[in-house]
């Protein structure tokens, strides 16, 4: 686990530093190519400098969000914005479902939309994957 993630981890309550270190082993368990960084305040992580998946604690919840999400057509994610993305909110983490964050891991790698260059793109995004 990168040392600002860790320590971005260890910066909330106890039960929000649990979610955050599951979902950060997970991902790096899972993703083992993928950059590691903060990135606009919040743990992400990228395949080709593009942005995967990512989490950030919220007022009531942590929420871990895919920046393809939507294309994964799974139940268990919201998606209601304008982009590909697409979010599950924890607020215990005995709501992680292990199997299902691995599969949208796995998803998360297989199928992508081409964030790195949405401003060149000015706003448009391609599908990479």
């Amino acid at each position: 686990m990168h040392t600002d993630v860790k320590a971005y981890n260890e910066s909330q309550t106890e039960e929000d530093h649990n979610i955050c270190d599951l979902l950060a082993r997970e991902i790096d368990k899972h993703l083992p190519e993928a950059e590691n960084k903060i990135w606009h305040a919040h743990p992400v992580w990228f395949l080709d400098g593009n942005p995967i998946v990512g989490y950030s604690k919220l007022k009531d919840c942590v929420r871990l969000m895919f920046w393809s999400g939507r294309s994964f057509e799974e139940e268990g994610l919201t998606a209601k914005s304008k982009f590909q993305d697409a979010w599950i909110r924890y607020t215990d983490v005995a709501q992680v479902d292990l199997d299902d964050l691995k599969r949208w891991l796995g998803k998360s790698r297989e199928i992508q939309w081409d964030y790195k260059n949405i401003v060149k793109r000015k706003g448009k995004l391609d599908r990479l994957k």
